[in-house]
């Protein structure tokens, strides 16, 4: 038995990637007007971006509880131990929620560890299948949770968000920012700095902000992988994996789209990107 693997779902991870490298995600779970969502189990991309377009109020992200990842712990069968990789922990309480299950689960099954990626989306779903994938080849476990430290240090990421508007309307920047962002027509390009989300640069056209992102990769060196994750552009995510080709092997990306999770904080249009160096 292999190596349980578990991550949350601002990973972007899909259903059929998760379930051939046996990943457990626990759903962020959104609240949206009277209804509680979990995200990606009854709230799919497609739903929530429609809904988010044609609705008047905005909805709310919350970490998943401790009981819901000591459930997923328990029902981890005959692995030999368990690694979890979480978001940041630095904008989000999954990682304590993860490490608060974490302590009774060893003490009461088998060894756990809860690795804080530091990262989200794209970056956070490299970090998870790097993992995986050495999990499903029978590695043990400090073997896997080795494999997980080395794709987080050697993993960066950046997002192109096609609006404000969003961002102002989760809190994420003040509505005054947002408003004047939205009048100038100006859209963010944002990373990850020690575990933090940080502004990288303004684009004044989407094509401009597309050009950076792959200037920002490039700086990177040679990348080994780059995983694309996307809002409601599937087009132009295929698109910009085949710009990638000069800077990392073909056939080293992969396109999910995001969920819920984090669009509730980005709105449609937003891509991010990451890239592990070689």
């Amino acid at each position: 038995m292999h190596v349980q693997v578990v991550t949350d779902s601002t990973a972007d991870i899909d259903r059929a990637t998760a379930e051939a490298l046996r990943i457990s995600v626990v759903p962020i779970y959104v609240y949206w007007e009277s209804k509680v969502f979990q995200d990606g189990v009854d709230l799919t991309p497609a739903e929530f971006y429609t809904r988010l377009l044609h609705s008047d109020s905005h909805p709310a992200t919350a970490q998943p509880s401790p009981e819901d990842f000591a459930q997923v712990y328990q029902f981890s069968g005959d692995s030999p131990g368990i690694v979890s990789i979480h978001i940041s922990s630095k904008i989000s309480g999954t990682f304590n929620s993860a490490r608060l299950a974490a302590d009774d689960a060893a003490t009461n099954m088998k060894p756990v560890e809860v690795i804080d990626s530091g990262l989200n989306s794209a970056g956070l779903g490299l970090v998870v299948l790097a993992a995986a994938r050495v999990a499903a080849e029978g590695a043990p476990f400090q073997e896997v949770v080795a494999e997980a430290r080395r794709a987080v240090a050697e993993t960066r990421m950046v997002g192109l968000f096609d609006t404000m508007k969003y961002l102002a309307r989760s809190g994420r920047i003040s509505p005054a920012r947002g408003l004047a962002g939205r009048a100038l027509g100006v859209k963010p390009i944002l990373t990850f700095r020690d575990g933090e989300i940080v502004r990288a640069g303004l684009a004044r056209s989407r094509e401009s902000g597309m050009k950076q992102l792959l200037r920002l990769l490039g700086k990177m060196g040679p990348l080994r992988e780059v995983i694309v994750s996307h809002s409601t552009h599937e087009e132009e995510a295929g698109a910009f994996v085949r710009r990638l080709n000069e800077l990392c092997p073909p056939g080293a990306s992969q396109v999910f789209e995001m969920g819920a999770a984090l669009g509730v904080h980005g709105g449609p249009g937003m891509i991010v990107v990451a890239g592990r160096r070689e």
